[in-house]
Order: C-alpha cells, then sequence, then structure tokens
C-alpha cells in the first residue's frame, strides 16, 4: 500500500496488516493440521483405524472457532468503518468536489476572491500532469470534504489517503481526513468508478504543501481567479415524440396532397 499521509489512512492500514495476520494464523492452523493428519494418521496396515464420526467436541470446535473469527474481524472493521466516517470535529479547510464527465471541480467553500466567488479550481480530461486540476491542502489540518456529481456516479479516490467514497447524483456524500505533518508533496488522484468513455482520463493532483504555503496561495487565487473551463451541463433527455400526434400529421399531410391533386384535376378539365 502507498505511504499514509493521513490519521485516517493510519487506521485503515493497520486493519489492513491486522486483516493479513489473521489470516496467515488461520492459514497456518489448517495448514498444519492438514499436513500432521496426513503424517499422523496414514496408512500402516488393513486393519481399519478408529472412527471419530459425530465427535462433539470437535464439531464444536469447527463451529465456534470460525464465529469468533469473523466476530473479531467484524468488531474492528465496524469501529474503523465509524471512525473513517466521522465529520464532528471542527476543519481548517472545506473543500467542495464536483466530480462530472470526466474531470473535477474543487470549490474552497469559505475562500471567497475579488469578484466574491468562492476559490475554485477545474480541469479537463487528460493524461499530462501539467493539464490536470491540482487539489492543493496545507499539511496538519483537517480537511472537510463534500462529494457531489451532476451527471453518473463517479468515485474521488486518492491512493494515499487509503481511502474513496462515491459521488453520486442527487445524494451528497462527505468524509474528512486529519492530514499528517511533514507529508508535502505530489499525489496522484483519481476516480474509482467506470464512468464513461474518457474515464482513465479522470485525474487529479493532490498537493500537500506547509500551512504558510496554503494561506499564500489562497490569497494568490483571491486576487487573480483562474479562468474554469466550460465543465459539460447534464442535457435533459428529449422526449419521445408522441406517435399520435404524428399519425395525425401524416394524415392531414396526405388529405391536403389529395385535395391538391384533385384541385389540379380540375383545372386541366375546364
Amino acid at each position: 500500500m502507498p505511504e499514509p499521509i493521513t490519521e485516517q489512512a493510519e487506521r485503515v492500514l493497520t486493519l489492513w496488516q491486522g486483516s493479513w495476520v489473521a489470516a496467515f494464523a488461520v492459514g497456518i492452523l489448517v495448514w498444519g493440521l492438514i499436513i500432521w493428519s496426513v503424517i499422523a494418521h496414514r496408512k500402516r496396515s488393513e486393519q481399519l483405524p478408529p472412527q471419530v464420526r459425530y465427535n462433539m467436541p470437535i464439531e464444536a470446535l469447527y463451529t465456534v472457532l470460525p464465529i469468533i473469527v469473523i466476530s473479531v474481524l467484524f468488531y474492528f472493521t465496524a469501529r474503523d468503518q465509524t471512525y473513517l466516517l466521522e465529520t464532528d470535529e471542527p476543519a481548517d479547510v472545506y473543500v467542495d468536489v464536483n466530480a462530472f464527465q470526466w474531470s473535477w471541480q474543487f470549490t474552497y467553500e469559505k475562500e471567497l476572491d475579488v469578484n466574491g466567488n468562492p476559490v475554485s479550481v477545474a480541469g479537463v480530461p487528460s493524461t499530462s500532469k501539467d493539464e490536470l486540476p491540482v487539489l492543493v491542502l496545507p499539511s496538519d489540518s483537517v480537511v472537510h470534504f463534500d462529494l457531489d456529481a451532476p451527471d453518473v456516479i463517479h468515485s474521488f479516490w486518492i491512493p494515499a489517503f487509503a481511502f474513496k467514497m462515491d459521488a453520486i447524483p442527487g445524494h451528497p456524500n462527505e468524509f474528512q481526513v486529519k492530514i499528517k505533518p511533514g507529508v508535502e508533496g505530489d499525489y496522484e488522484g483519481r476516480c474509482a468508478e467506470l464512468c464513461g468513455f474518457d474515464h482513465s482520463r479522470m485525474l487529479f493532483t493532490l498537493r500537500v504543501v506547509t500551512p504558510d504555503e496554503y494561506r499564500a496561495w489562497i490569497e494568490e487565487q483571491k486576487a487573480n481567479p483562474q479562468e474554469l473551463p466550460a465543465s459539460p451541463d447534464v442535457q435533459e433527455e428529449t422526449p419521445a415524440p408522441d406517435q399520435g400526434q404524428d399519425t395525425a400529421s401524416q394524415d392531414a399531410a396526405a388529405q391536403d396532397s389529395s385535395d391538391s391533386a384533385a384541385a389540379a384535376e380540375e383545372e386541366d378539365g375546364q
């Protein structure tokens, strides 16, 4: 897994490592019992060995032990999921994430530029790092994300967060993270939900900077707002034509044609 850069990602990494430890422990136990039974109970004579069918203690163990293992895994998963979805802590930065086919728009809710609009960054579909939208965030800070989409389901994913969440039309989602100090740098971000033709180019860059550098960047954006690329609007579906109206129009056109032909014949006769 990527090196986690948030406190929440540390929790995910710990859960992931603990799950592997539990899986290896169960695997070693099962394979050890299999190998032991093959060696200890290999055929030595033609005599039928003692039968242990309907051994209640062993059958109870087969039932109780898996229930214990699953219950322990469920407890830690539910505990960590609750922690990851907590949004009660006051955030230092609030970001609206608008996912659209096929790029991103990041709006800093509480930061208004000289025109009175929130500071915003948007991009276009691309695989060139220079053309990707850049999400700038400060280290050692709590960041709150509000996710939405105008067209189809997308998924906001930063591998260094060890976490992703869907952006669903008509169903806003939210989460927040605590970015650790000393993790400044650029990180990849992308859409993790197959969303159409240019899904593979729906990328962005996360740039973590120091709090002072972040404040300087915000002030620069306020003074010189970026011109945002046009993002496609969701087009309303064109209603299907009324078959009854089409038939009536065709009948009227046919009647007009017949009347015109009859008038022409009368003129020729005269």
